[in-house]
Formats: structure tokens, C-alpha cells, sequence
């Protein structure tokens, strides 16, 4: 949490004025047993009805400075939560953003949401609660039982032992009850997991009639919770009686000790009201700070999971503020003996991977599932850092580029098509910002799409829903494709981005882009023989290795592995052809 607190530095006047004013609050509240005191001894004993007027009068101005102080504290409180909330939600989100793949993949997409959210609000109230209540409880208490000196020290000894103990009881409940938080967080998150997943698969889950099976898994999950948050909330639960138990006798002893020293004429009447009144803004004051304690716990469990993400630091390393010296000549893309491993896996995805890549060739990649096809590519942009090797581009490490330098030369266009909420207009300018009509129309042409646009009366404005989910999956993949080739990349990564168009489709796709993009490098990924049959180079992968590389008919020659790939999928005059 200590971590988190420089988010607050732009509020510091409101986190100093918002515990001040509370302050002022309680100490104005202290003074108004005493002035019950004084309408008891005085204007009730000697019937002044103008003196309680007067008395009256005083205890509600005390009222309204203290509401006035509250509602004070209470603004600059909120504003200092909100504003360190919004920091620290922005902060994060940036963090997020810096991750690679491999730190996307370790600590999944529902988790982060979580931070992002559930637990950045919990931060932020628990904030709140800090700034409003956090001196003012201590202070009442402690305040309390000095005032309660001035009284009669004899009974305000009570005050010393109930203190303590009541201290004992919240502190204690507080030690329990942290770790049993993180727990709950921990549970909360594997059900937002299986929340989102049911969502996103609904469609699978309903085909394959597991609704019943999934709603199952999810009652456990969710009866797992509720177990948790009963457990722990027993344990909080316990708190309030056991402070009203320790206050109760406190005020029994305080009634009892009082009486005695008022028949001693130690005290007077009103002497043992205002102590029992201190004894009853304590019980407040205390079963308030306990429950904000039981806050602050649960804060404390979210802000050290918010703060694992920050300090989670990103496995790649971005080279600025250099200038690059690129060479110019025929070769594109080199890759120098690359090893790569995933997070955590035992066995290497790609292994000993070397060739080249021409300027204007279309490089084919296939292989069976698994064999690392889609890691191949994803290097290439830096998603993943190599593991052992190097791939250069234009003569230089990809390492010795800025991300921004690297990405602009190259257009990705990943397995899954992702368009955002918009107009098509607005989609196609994530390829280049200030894309004009013309060139879009050129891009969605290319990439078989124009057709699309044609048929929407709205045109560049037809807007795209979440997702995409007003247009068929070939509609889409035409889209991301139009959008990569907006930019005019110096390379052009296509990851098995046309499996949704039928053979007639990708034949002309394939053409369209041959012929509009003589010095673009481009790589295409498939599982179709016949979409990479016709590349410049094919790479054959299987296992992660290279097990051949060359033209179709050169392949069908050296390579088992491609021979069998065309086999399964064509006939034997198709595969010569």
C-alpha cells in the first residue's frame, strides 16, 4: 500500500484538510456531553428555564459547525479517494499496456480486469474511509477519556481499562481476518474467470449442451465463496458484541462508581451523564473503526494485488532515442539460428530456426498444429522476445528498434479478427491515422472488401459494433486485413487471417495483394496448401524445427512433412499442378 500512496501526491491539500476538518468535528462533539452536564447541575437543579434555553442553543450551534465540518471533510475526502483512484486506474491500465505476450499470457486477462477494477475500487473506498475516519476515531476515544479526567479520576480509571481491551478485540479481529481477505479475492477471481469464459463460449457451451455441466462448476465455484465470506464474516460479526460486552460493563462500573462518588458529593448528577456519554461516544467511535479496520483490510488485500501487477516488470526492453542505420539491399528479414520457449514450458516452441526473406517475396509458412507457426510470426513484431538468435530486419536487430519504430513498418493481421466499436472509417485509421477516403478505399479493394462497404448505405460511416458482431467472420477478416494494408507496411503478417473466406475469395485476395504490393515482404501463415502453394518461399515447420524450406514443386521433393500436408488436402494432379 506505501507503494500506491504516491498516486495521492496531486491531493495533498485535500488529504490534509479532509482528516483536519474531521478533527475539528470530534472536537467539537467532546464538548457536548459537558454542556449536558452543565444544563443538569444548572438549569434543571435551579429550574432556569433560560439558562437551558441558552444551553440549547449552544448544543445546536455545536451541531451545525460539526455538520458543517463533516460535510467539509467529507468533500475533500471524495475527492482525494476519486482522484487516487483515477491515477492509480490509469497508471495500471499504461503498466498493462507495456507487458509482452508473455506477461499477458502468465497472468491472464480476467485477473487483470479484476485489478482494474474490484480492486481499485476497494483501494479507493478504502481511502476514502482512511481520510474521514481514521484520526477521528482515535481521537474521540483518546480525547474522551482525558475529558472524562477532568470529570473525576476515580471513574474515569474505567475508561483506562476498556480501552485496552477493546483495542485488544479490534487489532485481533483485524490480524484474523486480513489473510482470510485474500483469500476471498483469490476465490473472486477464478469466478470472473469462469464468467468470462461461459460468456465468450457461450455458443460452444450451448452446442455441445453443457449448460447444466457449466452451471454446476459455476455453483461450486460461487458456494466456494460464499463459504469464505461467511467464514470471514463470522469472524468481523464477532467484533460488535464482544465491544458491546466490554462497553456495557464498563458503563455498569461507570454508573455504579459514579453513584457512589455522587452520594460522596465527589460529582455532581451531571458529572455522571457526561461520563457516560464519553463512554458511549467511545462504544461508537470504536465499533466505527472497527469496521473501518475490516475495510482497511480488505483494501490492504487489494492494494497489495494491484501493486504485484505494477511491479511486475515487462521481460522486453525498449531501446529510444537512437537513430538506426538500416541497410539497403534485397534483404528483408533475416533469421539467425532462433530458439524460443514459452513462460514456464519444458520444451522449446521453436528451435534452430534460420532462413531469409526478400523484399516483394511472400513467404509461405505451414505445419501441422502445435508445430509453431504462429510463434514464428509473433517474433517478428517483438510480441515474444527470442530466447537464443536473432532476427534483423533491414540489416538490424529487431532489439535495437523502439517499439513504435519496429511496428510501424509491419502490419499484423492476428488468427482472430478484432475490430473495434466505430465506423468503418475509424477501424481502418488504427492502420494510419490520417488515412484518407481514398487510400481506405484502395486498402478494402486490395483486401476484397469494397464490396462490403458498397452494399451499406452509410458507407466509411457504417458503424461496426462491439466486436464486430454485425458482420459475418469473413466480413471481418476482410476488414483487419484492409486495415493492415492501409499503413503500406514494409512487411505485411497475414496468421492464418483468411480461413474464414471461401477458396474463390482468397484465390483473388492472394492475387490483389501480389499485385498491389510489389516491395511489401509478406508472410502468410495457413493451414491451406493451396493458399501458400504459390509463395515465393515455403516454410515448413514441424515440432518448432525447420524441416523445409523452398517451392512448392522443390518441396514435394525434399520435404515428407509438406508432401503429406498437400496429400491430405489435394489430389495427386491438384498438388502437382
Amino acid at each position: 500500500m506505501r507503494n500506491l500512496l504516491r498516486y495521492l501526491k496531486d491531493y495533498k491539500k485535500e488529504s490534509v484538510l479532509g482528516p483536519l476538518f474531521k478533527l475539528l468535528e470530534a472536537s467539537f462533539e467532546l464538548f457536548v456531553p459537558l454542556v449536558m452536564a452543565k444544563i443538569i447541575d444548572i438549569g434543571i437543579r435551579n429550574q432556569d428555564v433560560g439558562y437551558i434555553i441558552k444551553m440549547g442553543g449552544i448544543l445546536i450551534l455545536l451541531g451545525i459547525i460539526g455538520l458543517s465540518c463533516s460535510l467539509t471533510a467529507q468533500y475533500f475526502a471524495a475527492k482525494a479517494a476519486v482522484g487516487f483512484g483515477t491515477s492509480l486506474r490509469n497508471e495500471l491500465f499504461r503498466h498493462i499496456n507495456q507487458f509482452s505476450y508473455t506477461e499477458l499470457d502468465t497472468m491472464g486477462t480476467a485477473t487483470l480486469i479484476t485489478r482494474m477494477t474490484s480492486d481499485i475500487n476497494q483501494v479507493q473506498s478504502g481511502v476514502n474511509l482512511v481520510l474521514r475516519l481514521f484520526l477521528r476515531s482515535p481521537f474521540i476515544v483518546f480525547g474522551a477519556m482525558v475529558m472524562a479526567f477532568t470529570i473525576d479520576a476515580k471513574a474515569a480509571f474505567i475508561f483506562v481499562i476498556a480501552i485496552p481491551l477493546l483495542s485488544i478485540v479490534v487489532f485481533g479481529v483485524m490480524l484474523i481476518s486480513m489473510p482470510l481477505y485474500k483469500k476471498v479475492q483469490k476465490q473472486l477471481d477464478k469466478i470472473l474467470l469462469a464468467t468470462r469464459e461461459n460468456l465468450t463460449g457461450v455458443r460452444v457451451i450451448r452446442a455441445f449442451n453443457r449448460q447444466k455441466d457449466e452451471i454446476k462448476n459455476f455453483d461450486e465455484s460461487s458456494d466456494l465463496l460464499v463459504k469464505f465470506q461467511v467464514f470471514v464474516g463470522k469472524i468481523s460479526a464477532a467484533l460488535n458484541p464482544l465491544t458491546y460486552i466490554i462497553i456495557n460493563f464498563a458503563i455498569i462500573a461507570l454508573v455504579w462508581i459514579g453513584g457512589k462518588q455522587v452520594d460522596s458529593g465527589v460529582i455532581t448528577q451531571g458529572g455522571v451523564v457526561a461520563l457516560v456519554n464519553y463512554m458511549s461516544q467511545i462504544l461508537v467511535e470504536l465499533i466505527k473503526l472497527a469496521n473501518l479496520i475490516i475495510t482497511i483490510s480488505k483494501s490492504l488485500a487489494c492494494a497489495n494485488r494491484v501493486n504485484t501487477v505494477l511491479e511486475k516488470k515487462t521481460s522486453m526492453i525498449e531501446k529510444t532515442g537512437q537513430v538506426i542505420t538500416q541497410k539497403e539491399d534485397t534483404v528483408r528479414v533475416v533469421w539467425e539460428n532462433v530458439d524460443f520457449t514459452y513462460e514456464g514450458a519444458k520444451q522449446p516452441a521453436l528451435s534452430g530456426i534460420s532462413f531469409e526473406a526478400k523484399k516483394g517475396e511472400t513467404i509461405g509458412i505451414i505445419g501441422g498444429t502445435g508445430s509453431g507457426k504462429s510463434t514464428l510470426v509473433n517474433l517478428i513484431p517483438r510480441f515474444y522476445d527470442v530466447t537464443k538468435g536473432k532476427i534483423l530486419i533491414n540489416g538490424v536487430n529487431i532489439k535495437e528498434y523502439s517499439f513504435s519504430d519496429l511496428r510501424d513498418k509491419i502490419g499484423v493481421i492476428p488468427q482472430k479478427a478484432v475490430l473495434f466499436k466505430g465506423t468503418v472509417r475509424e477501424n481502418m485509421r488504427w492502420g494510419k491515422k490520417e488515412a484518407s477516403d481514398e487510400e481506405i478505399y484502395q486498402a478494402l479493394k486490395t483486401a476484397q472488401g469494397e464490396e462490403i462497404i458498397k452494399q451499406k448505405k452509410e458507407g466509411l460511416d457504417f458503424l461496426i459494433q462491439q466486436e464486430g458482431k454485425n458482420l459475418s467472420g469473413g466480413q471481418k477478416q476482410r476488414f483487419t486485413i484492409a486495415r493492415a494494408l492501409v499503413r503500406k507496411p514494409e512487411i505485411l503478417i497475414m496468421d492464418d487471417s483468411a480461413s474464414a473466406l471461401d477458396f474463390a475469395t482468397d484465390a483473388k485476395l492472394r492475387k490483389a495483394i501480389k499485385e498491389n504490393t510489389k516491395d511489401m515482404t509478406v508472410f502468410i501463415v495457413s493451414q491451406r496448401a493451396t493458399t501458400i502453394k504459390n509463395a515465393d518461399k515455403i516454410l515448413v515447420l514441424d515440432d518448432g524445427r525447420l524441416v523445409g524450406a523452398g517451392k512448392h514443386k522443390e518441396l514435394l521433393e525434399s520435404c515428407e512433412v509438406y508432401k503429406e500436408i498437400c496429400l491430405s488436402q489435394l489430389s495427386e494432379k491438384e498438388v502437382q499442378n
